[in-house]
């Protein structure tokens, strides 16, 4: 792969906001410690994830929601002494250990909400202390650490009113005109009043361009925090108007910071001096998971988990000059059909760690890395021999998906966190090659209600009307007979981009434990089946992708699957719109639909959402001014009166990404036209269920009113 041609900042240096513009630095600050023993015996099903390991490797922080929420712990990856570091009932969703040991910092969803803090504290439970997103009305995000541990990045964002990042403004000509999200757009961060490098010029604002007479936009700093507080913050960058902002590496000299920013769609890896926040080139990165990458020791070369210019994610060196300039990249290691999920570079910058998502299903591999550059490369000119991937060594895996790989301190044991379809989340070491298990998490025969053990899922193809080949995967309830004509629930995934995997989902398990079919179908618009299908849904094509979902029930319908009488639509976030569009669209094809955290909207969907999803949205479904008549076109509650069957609607009390009003005007309308509706407001939840409570309460529910709608 070339240098990015597009990339206007290849020949030049463009400087970052200026420290005025800037949000507060973090102030550190103790909290009281709640580190305790845990030795109640844990519930037979409870999931482990997220490891991140001592410098050692014989240890590792972990969440886990054996007490009834996700939370912090700790344990040794060859003994069943756990601890829980952090008892407050807010939910962790991220950890990572210090490399010096002295800290593990983590990230706290305060109320089960969209709102998050970053926390730090020893191993043994003390010290814990907030590092940043304490404010009312702020948020933060954990980075890395510098190697030496003296200190970890967090981005800190302020919030703005809802819908903001759309508001009209004047042209030149003095005409109000609302701003537009496209795709090739290319954005960097600029200091206040730069031109934008290129044709275009105005000031930029991280996605979008803005005048001088308009709100400010909320804005994300990333800083140097140290937990100690005994140093003050540092300022790596800051930018308003942004979509996302991580700081997912530092070079070991501290010179270069690599940032993850940019909409989905248009993600982007920036090379920052630290000295003077220039940044220094950007690089398009793959959507999902955000450590997009990592430096070499040397910092000459930049791994990245790049899709630029390809179709599948491959493995890409960048190379930089001293001053951290891009020089050109190449390809270190690629798949033809499959792209790379996943990319852990290990401890000693030497060797990395690939997952590959080969058809929904993971494949491991380690390979060492070479990143010396040629003598004498010119600036913009590749070299096939600057960078190469070693001859790559498989990894069996005992489960089918891998979610996290954590290397340690030998690069021949590093952890991973697996998922699979006979299995709940947990967390196996590797060492050489061998899988083993951690004793802390849940044993695979424990994952089965009285023993009892679906068969696998099936990998399904159906094809669109248009000739698209789909994919997805059909659970059959346990002791059905082939032949025999199921009642089938069609649940729909979120994203648009996430993708079904074959994993064990306890919502599946209730549902099969009622007699009741599952089949999670991977319609347009879906991860792992390429960038072309990830964009088939853009604008108009989400009436196509609206028909995809008829079209996968008509495909295990025909395939004598489902009973064509007995079908019933449910999804969560967009797969909650989708199933409010098919009950409108389809109206004849679904017996009831089960909608959870979805839009029934887009125009009130966009005022009400957090500014960062509605920036990444306006690119997917169209922007709320320039498309108004597409988004009103596309909204279920625009065709609301072909609605025909009972609807249920679930939503987390706390969800600023979707909030509940989608699913309250939903139902409302529903019952203004005589139909049954119902809504499940979830306590202390956001976009996300993560309590035990509230979880067992929403299968139940949803279970309860699918069976009663199927039976017959």
């Amino acid at each position: 792969m070339a240098a990015d041609a597009r990339d206007p900042l290849t020949p030049m240096e463009t400087r970052t906001d200026a420290t005025t513009r800037a949000l507060p630095a973090p102030a550190p600050g103790p909290l009281a410690d709640t580190s305790t023993p845990y030795d109640v015996p844990p519930p037979a099903v409870h999931g482990c994830w997220y490891p991140s390991a001592d410098p050692g490797g014989g240890h590792v922080a972990f969440i886990c929601d054996r007490a009834g929420v996700p939370q912090l712990w700790t344990a040794p990856v060859a003994g069943e002494e756990v601890r829980r570091l952090d008892a407050d009932p807010n939910p962790v969703a991220e950890v990572s250990w210090s490399p010096d040991g002295r800290w593990i910092a983590y990230t706290v969803a305060p109320d089960g909400g969209e709102l998050t803090s970053v926390l730090c504290v020893r191993p043994d439970g003390t010290g814990r202390r907030l590092l940043a997103g304490g404010e009312p009305g702020t948020s933060a995000r954990l980075g890395c650490w510098q190697h030496d541990g003296s200190a970890v990045a967090v981005t800190v964002t302020d919030s703005a009113p809802p819908g903001r990042p759309f508001a009209a403004r004047p042209g030149a000509d003095g005409v109000s005109r609302p701003a537009r999200a496209g795709r090739d757009g290319r954005a960097v961060l600029l200091e206040p009043g730069a031109p934008r490098p290129g044709p275009t010029t105005g000031a930029v604002d991280g996605d979008r361009t803005t005048s001088a007479g308009e709100p400010e936009p909320r804005a994300l700093s990333a800083y140097l925090v140290d937990p100690e507080g005994m140093s003050a913050p540092v300022l790596l960058a800051s930018e308003r108007g942004a979509a996302n902002q991580r700081v997912c590496d530092l070079s070991r000299d501290g010179r270069l910071a690599l940032v993850y920013r940019g909409p989905r769609g248009r993600r982007e890896a920036l090379v920052v001096r630290t000295g003077d926040r220039v940044v220094t080139c950007a690089l398009p990165v793959a959507d999902g998971d955000p450590w997009i990458g990592g430096f070499s020791p040397d910092a000459g070369t930049v791994w990245l988990r790049s899709d630029g210019d390809r179709e599948h994610a491959a493995l890409v060196a960048a190379h930089l000059d001293p001053r951290g300039h891009l020089l050109g990249t190449t390809v270190a290691a690629q798949r033809p059909d499959c792209g790379l999920e996943l990319l852990a570079l290990g401890r000693d910058g030497r060797s990395a760690m690939l997952a590959w998502n080969v058809r929904g299903v993971s494949e491991l591999e380690v390979t060492e890395l070479t990143a010396a550059r040629s003598p004498g490369l010119p600036a913009g000119v590749p070299s096939s021999r600057s960078a190469s991937a070693g001859a790559a060594r498989a990894v069996g895996l005992p489960h089918e998906v891998v979610t996290r790989i954590e290397p340690t301190a030998d690069p021949d044991v590093p952890v991973v966190a697996l998922s699979g379809s006979r299995r709940h989340p947990g967390v196996w070491w590797l060492p050489h090659g061998l899988p083993l298990r951690t004793p802390w998490s849940s044993r695979d025969e424990d994952a089965f209600p009285e023993g009892r053990t679906p068969a696998r899922p099936m990998p399904m193809s159906p094809v669109a009307r248009d000739g698209l080949v789909l994919g997805g995967w059909y659970y059959r309830a346990p002791g059905r007979s082939p032949g025999e004509p199921a009642p089938c629930v069609l649940h729909l995934h979120g994203g648009p981009e996430e993708q079904e995997r074959p994993v064990l989902d306890p919502l599946y398990l209730e549902l099969l434990g009622r007699g009741l079919d599952v089949f999670a179908p991977d319609v347009r618009g879906s991860s792992g089946h390429g960038r072309s299908f990830v964009d088939a849904d853009l604008g108009t094509g989400r009436f196509d992708a609206i028909n995809d979902v008829a079209d996968c029930a008509a495909h295990v319908m025909v395939r004598g699957l489902a009973d064509p009488r007995r079908m019933a639509v449910m999804g969560r976030s967009y797969g909650g719109y989708l199933v409010m569009a098919s009950l409108v669209w389809h109206p004849d094809l679904f017996r009831t639909g089960v909608a959870v955290c979805g839009m029934s909207d887009l125009t009130t969907f966009f005022a009400g959402t957090e500014p960062w999803i509605a920036q990444s949205a306006a690119h997917k479904y169209g922007h709320p001014e320039h498309d108004r008549e597409l988004l009103r076109a596309l909204s279920p509650m625009s065709r609301i009166d072909a609605l025909r069957v009972p609807v249920l609607a679930v939503h987390g009390e706390h969800d600023t990404n979707v909030p509940p009003g989608e699913s309250e005007q939903f139902v409302r309308a529903a019952r203004e036209r005589g139909l049954e509706a119902e809504r499940l407001l979830l306590r202390h939840e956001g976009h996300d269920f993560r309590r035990s409570d509230n979880r067992r309460l929403f299968r139940r529910t949803a279970a309860d009113w699918l069976e009663r709608h199927l039976a017959g």
